[in-house]
This record gives C-alpha cells, sequence and structure tokens, in this order.
C-alpha cells in the first residue's frame, strides 16, 4: 500500500464521499417524494417519475440497497482515510483520521447532500433512480439477503412489510391538502372543494326552506286566487294540495301550466290532472347522498318528511349545488330580504332565516349545530316565547326581539360584538 501516491488516495477519498453523499441525498429525495404527485407524473409517462415509483414499489428492497452501499462506501473511506493519516503522520495520523473523516463526511456526505434533497426531492430523486435501479439489479442478491434476514426479525414484531400500499387520505387530510395549495388552486375552487367534502355533514334540514314558507297552489282555494297565483308565480316547480300541506297532491312544472291557463274556461281538475307524484324523503339525509338520489332518479324537488311522515319543508337540487358553487347572485345581501344592515352596524334579521344562511352571509359563526333558524336558536336559549324588547346574548352576539306573532320571533335585531364576556339575558317590556 505504501506505492500507492497521495494523490490516488486523496482521489479515491474524494469519489468516496461523493458516493456517500449520493445515497445520502437519494435515500432523503426518494423518501420525501409526494406520492400522490408522483403517481400523477407517472401516470403522464414521466419517465423518472415512473422509475423512482418502481423503486418505491419496494421500498425495503430500496432502503436495503441505500444502506448496503452508503455502509459499503463508509467503510473504505475509513480505511484510505487512516492509510493516508500513517503516511503523513504516522501513529498521530491513525488517530486522528476518524476524527477528521467523521467531521469531513458529517458535512459533505450527509448534512448538505440530505438538506438539498429534502429541498428538492424530485430534482434528486428523479435523475438519482436511473443509477439506483442499475445498482439493484448488480447488488441485488446481496440486498435481497439483507431484506430477508431484516424483514423476519420485523416479522416477529408483528411488523408485514410486505404491505407497501399508502394509504388513502382522510377527508380532514384531503381538505389541508386544498386549502396549501395557495395559488395553484384559485381561492373559489378551493371554496368549492371544500364545500364538495362538506356536504356528507350537512343534512337536507339545513338548507330545506320551512313548511311555513313553502309556496304551493291550493286546489280548494278560488279559481281566481288559483289562476293569479299561477300568472305571479316565481318558482319553476310548486306542490298543489288541497286545504293544506299535509294534503299534497303532487308537483307541477310552471311551463305545463301555459296551456292550461290559456283555455277559456279554466279548470281546477285541469290542474290536478296533470301534477306529478310527490317525492319524499326522510329528515337527516346527508346531501352527499341525496345529490346521488335526485341525479339517480331524474328528481330535482323533494318534500322532507318526519318520522311520522309529516312534511317539513322542500329542498331542490338547486339548493345542494349552491352549497357547493355558492349562491348563484352576485351580492348575496342586495337579494336577502331577510336580512336588513343597520347604521349602527347591526342586522335586522328575519326569524325564520336558517343560522347556515346568516353565517354565510355576514361571515358570523353563530352556533349551527342546533337549532336551524334564527327563531329556533332564540327559543331554545331563553326556553320561552320572548315579547318584543327581550335582549339575549349568545357568545359574541346580542340579539334584541323586534317582533314577534303566531308564537314564534318574526324580526330580531343582533350586534356582533368584539367582547367575548357571557352577560345574563335581560328582559325589558317596550
Amino acid at each position: 500500500m505504501d506505492e500507492i501516491p497521495l494523490s490516488v488516495l486523496f482521489g479515491a477519498l474524494v469519489s468516496l464521499i461523493f458516493f456517500s453523499a449520493f445515497f445520502s441525498s437519494s435515500e432523503t429525495a426518494m423518501m420525501s417524494l409526494n406520492r400522490y404527485r408522483l403517481r400523477h407524473l407517472a401516470d403522464n409517462n414521466h419517465h423518472g417519475a415512473r422509475r423512482a415509483q418502481k423503486l418505491l414499489e419496494k421500498p425495503d428492497r430500496l432502503i436495503g440497497l441505500i444502506l448496503l452501499g452508503n455502509n459499503l462506501v463508509n467503510f473504505i473511506a475509513a480505511s484510505v482515510a487512516t492509510l493516508i493519516g500513517i503516511r503523513l503522520l504516522g501513529d498521530l495520523g491513525a488517530a486522528l483520521s476518524p476524527i477528521v473523516l467523521v467531521m469531513v463526511f458529517l458535512i459533505f456526505a450527509e448534512v448538505l447532500p440530505k438538506t438539498v434533497a429534502a429541498l428538492k426531492p424530485e430534482q434528486i430523486a428523479f435523475p438519482f433512480s436511473l443509477p439506483l435501479r442499475v445498482l439493484m439489479k448488480i447488488l441485488y442478491p446481496f440486498v435481497w439477503l439483507i431484506n430477508a434476514v431484516s424483514n423476519g426479525i420485523l416479522n416477529l414484531f408483528g411488523f408485514r412489510v410486505s404491505d407497501t400500499e399508502n394509504a388513502p387520505l382522510s377527508r380532514e387530510e384531503l381538505r389541508s391538502v386544498v386549502d396549501q395549495a395557495g395559488i395553484m388552486i384559485p381561492r373559489r375552487h378551493q371554496r368549492m372543494l371544500l364545500s364538495i367534502l362538506d356536504l356528507e355533514n350537512v343534512t337536507v334540514d339545513d338548507i330545506m326552506v320551512p313548511r311555513n314558507e313553502i309556496v304551493g297552489i291550493n286546489l280548494d282555494e278560488s279559481v281566481t286566487e288559483i289562476i293569479h297565483q299561477l300568472k305571479h308565480c316565481q318558482h319553476t316547480r310548486l306542490p298543489v294540495y288541497r286545504g293544506s300541506m299535509d294534503s299534497v297532491i303532487g308537483m307541477i312544472h310552471v311551463r305545463r301550466i301555459i296551456r292550461i291557463l290559456d283555455m277559456d274556461d279554466f279548470d281546477p281538475a285541469a290542474l290536478e290532472a296533470i301534477v306529478r307524484e310527490p317525492y319524499y324523503i326522510p329528515r337527516g339525509t346527508p346531501l352527499h347522498k341525496q345529490l346521488l338520489n335526485f341525479q339517480k332518479l331524474k328528481k330535482r324537488t323533494a318534500l322532507v318528511v318526519n318520522e311520522y311522515g309529516v312534511i317539513q319543508g322542500l329542498v331542490t337540487l338547486e339548493d345542494i349545488l349552491e352549497e357547493i358553487v355558492g349562491e348563484f347572485t352576485t351580492d348575496m345581501q342586495n337579494f336577502n330580504l331577510d336580512i336588513h344592515a343597520q347604521e349602527d352596524g347591526s342586522f335586522n334579521i328575519d326569524g325564520s332565516t336558517t343560522i347556515r344562511d346568516i353565517n354565510r352571509q355576514l361571515h358570523w359563526d353563530l352556533p349551527a349545530d342546533g337549532p336551524k333558524t334564527l327563531n329556533g336558536l332564540i327559543l331554545e336559549h331563553l326556553e320561552d316565547i320572548p315579547e318584543s324588547g327581550t335582549s339575549l346574548r349568545i357568545g359574541d352576539y346580542t340579539i334584541e326581539i323586534i317582533k314577534t306573532a303566531d308564537n314564534a320571533v318574526r324580526i330580531a335585531k343582533v350586534l356582533k360584538t368584539e367582547s367575548v364576556e357571557i352577560i345574563d339575558d335581560t328582559r325589558s317590556n317596550p
């Protein structure tokens, strides 16, 4: 060994440092790859991504190959460094060479390459996947032997390395991915994607038109009143009933009414003859299921019933779509007649307005896990039907009852305050 020039030994040591950096950066880069982006690139025939994906199908073999190569290089480098130390400083060089080698390898073969690989995993992993595949074929017998022993030990402790499938993203994990997409996905599209994920947490009860607000055709009314209602109807589909909403006959589309209105002697019986059978759905149906049901049954309107078969409200396909894409109007408050802004920053709100609509339009966070309407929220909190002038505090919101009628709050004045202090309910007569 004394005949080997120092220049050759130094060259060999530098080469070994390079190879050690190669294995270290390869390990970090391959394990730092985004598996979903990798799958996307591989599906689009990216050669580097396909090679990396193939290697990652057996991560135990990949790790075994990298560690085998890295340890082999490090052991050879230690021997070369010892020779250099002896040639330069004798026994003192032999003692100092491990210390110097550790510092050099720690910086240039571990920290630097792994840091770069962690920052730019694709730029490192994709080109390095080619030499790794070649080495895998050359060193496969040794890799197989190492994995057989290590996997056998792991099996004794209950670990199964054969199951290497990536766990699918949960709904909350996917939500985080969408939230962190940044400029890659426009903000409006992010909101739509998040709304789709939220469909499972929202039921038809949250978006239905309450029973007392359903607009329909009562065949027991006079012909004049029915004709007037048909001519001035603002809805596409209407329920047709006799007497009350408990006696629904069916649903009718406005476009089918035109030819009936042209008749000289309008007869409600002709209207009854063209109605279609109503479509009923139970309360509590999740929106994602109801959306699929509308699609499967080719329906667009459904009547929501409780466990006793009593109609509670009406929901349409458009209502569900608005949960995904947002309202079809450009300025919600300009078109919503139930919410009126006041000069003092408060809002006069109709008691039948849903909590979801209030929170969405005003960017508030009134509790929405209980009653569905503002009236219901107030009644639940007070456990009584309040009089006009009654005031209460719910979280950060001060509510004053403006008008009550028919055992319900009709109009309430709501003001959001900065303070979070909870005060007792106060009641005063006007």
